[in-house]
């Protein structure tokens, strides 16, 4: 999908004449966005194999726009899209297990956006989500070799490992500044290359075209966007009948086993979680998390369980045995060693969705590459177009995690989407969703000129908020932004640090 069409005025103002004109202007707009977000949603359905939607996607209903989030790129398009067509597979869901018509889908694509901004407050205090050395800085000018390097040090392991590489001294105390000195002395590659085979997280930046040159870049345009794929065909079909309550919302009674992390994975289980499945959240024990947790922890139980011991493996077996759902987002080949990859999952548990994420995809040369939202935009050119686009002369993030987000929402999708292929023809199944192939269908969609005014501020409306007393604090957060009209939409649970509850369903 190209979409160019949708370009806000360079001054960021509609025409100053009367109201009904405005009016009209922004619903043009609007009507512009919505059928862009409509367009994509009807391709990740088809190219799932689902049922034709029924007009007008069979009652999705959207409302708003991102203007709260400036961008040169289609951030109201993908994530709502990946919202819309996860929240409309679950009344699909809903209408196979209930035999009655798809609840309708609202989603405003301004509360999307508030909820991919991961903004949330602990007992009134709004945590510090970033590193002191993670970031952006400028390499190699006592080499006469100009670059950009962005460092993620958000873990302890990979902030040392990262200072040690650069001769530096490891620990919190070393600054920012001695990070930018020592980089001088270092052009970008080099450290992207050196620090990929220590397994560290750093990307040297690149523009779109150098990105496109890049033999990486062409193993991840021949992966699907969402891969959806039978790893078997032993377990026949069987009908979308977990145990549900007496007030049953689409997933009531789906078990889902998460081990994931960092964002994606996690959002992806919250959104699970938002519509009913019980959710159980598995740390191994010393694992470090980033603060996020307790927004992420939304709808979920939460468990250690160490799967490097002998009593921890037995355990899984047994979870594994009785879930629907695996997802897991560890670096590529991690769970081979313990029996957890996907084919072996399959024959311990046969009839499972198995839900992979991953940073480059699982083909070509950085196919076991760590990575993140923030070094995949930098590797992929969106933070060097999007410099381009604001008409700086470096480099510019998004103003959202919008890869990880929408790679999140769009993995969802995937395992709804496996569920009700698996109810039909059985088997186990393989979602797989990276975040450079997210990238690439957001930059597909093309940019368009940024407003000159900045954003509206980085707190979300109060319509977009809710209030938990939860195992962390007492939680502010965005609530999940799809609602399935006519259906509960409570958490089932409102989030417990690590070991919380017990490894059990």
């Amino acid at each position: 999908m190209q979409w160019q069409q949708f370009s806000p005025n360079p001054e960021n103002a509609l025409p100053a004449t009367t109201t009904a004109t405005t009016n009209t202007t922004t619903d043009a707009a609007h009507g512009l966005l919505h059928a862009a977000i409509r367009d994509a949603v009807q391709t990740l359905w088809q190219q799932a194999g689902l049922p034709d939607l029924a007009g007008d996607e069979s009652g999705l209903a959207l409302s708003g726009d991102g203007r709260a989030y400036p961008s040169s790129f289609c951030l109201d398009v993908a994530a709502p899209a990946g919202v819309a067509a996860s929240s409309l597979a679950s009344a699909l869901i809903y209408q196979r297990r209930q035999h009655q018509a798809m609840p309708q889908v609202a989603v405003d694509v301004g509360h999307v956006l508030a909820e991919c901004s991961g903004y949330f407050t602990l007992d009134g205090q709004q945590p510090n989500l970033w590193a002191p050395i993670s970031g952006l800085y400028a390499c190699g000018a006592d080499l006469g070799e100009p670059g950009w390097l962005r460092i993620h040090a958000n873990f302890e392991h990979h902030r040392d490992g990262v200072l040690r590489l650069l001769g530096l001294p490891t620990g919190a105390a070393t600054t920012r500044q001695q990070v930018a000195e020592a980089l001088k002395g270092w052009a970008a590659p080099a450290v992207e290359e050196r620090a990929a085979a220590l397994g560290l997280v750093v990307a040297a930046a690149r523009s779109l075209q150098a990105w496109r040159a890049h033999p990486q870049s062409a193993a991840v345009a021949a992966q699907p966007l969402v891969s959806i794929t039978q790893l078997d065909s032993d377990k026949p079909a069987a009908p979308l009948e977990w145990p549900a309550p007496a007030q049953p919302r689409p997933l009531d009674g789906l078990r889902v086993l998460d081990l994931t992390r960092i964002l994606a994975g996690p959002v992806a289980a919250r959104s699970l979680a938002a519509q009913g499945a019980d959710v159980l959240m598995l740390n191994g024990p010393g694992l470090p998390n980033i603060e996020a947790i307790a927004d992420l922890s939304r709808g979920k139980r939460s468990a250690l369980l160490d799967l490097k011991s002998t009593e921890g493996q037995s355990k899984m077996a047994a979870l594994l045995s009785q879930a629907h759902v695996l997802l897991q987002g560890y670096r590529p080949g991690a769970l081979d060693a313990l029996g957890l990859d996907p084919p072996s999952a399959a024959r311990l548990r046969p009839g499972i969705v198995y839900a992979s994420l991953s940073a480059y995809g699982r083909s070509g040369p950085w196919a076991d590459r760590r990575g993140f939202d923030s070094l995949v935009q930098t590797v992929c050119g969106i933070n060097w177009a999007e410099g381009q686009a604001f008409g700086s002369d470096g480099l510019r993030a998004l103003p959202l995690q919008i890869l990880d987000y929408s790679a999140g929402f769009l993995l969802a999708f995937g395992i709804q989407a496996a569920l009700y292929r698996q109810a039909s023809v059985g088997g186990s199944w393989h979602v797989q969703v990276s975040l450079a192939r997210v990238a690439q269908w957001l930059q597909a969609m093309g940019q368009r000129p940024v407003p000159a005014a900045p954003a509206q501020g980085e707190v979300p409306g109060a319509a977009y908020l809710e209030a938990l007393d939860t195992g962390f604090g007492h939680l502010q957060a965005v609530r999940h932004s799809a609602v399935l009209q006519g259906l509960p939409s409570a958490w089932p649970h409102a989030g417990q640090p690590p070991g919380g509850d017990m490894p059990c369903w």
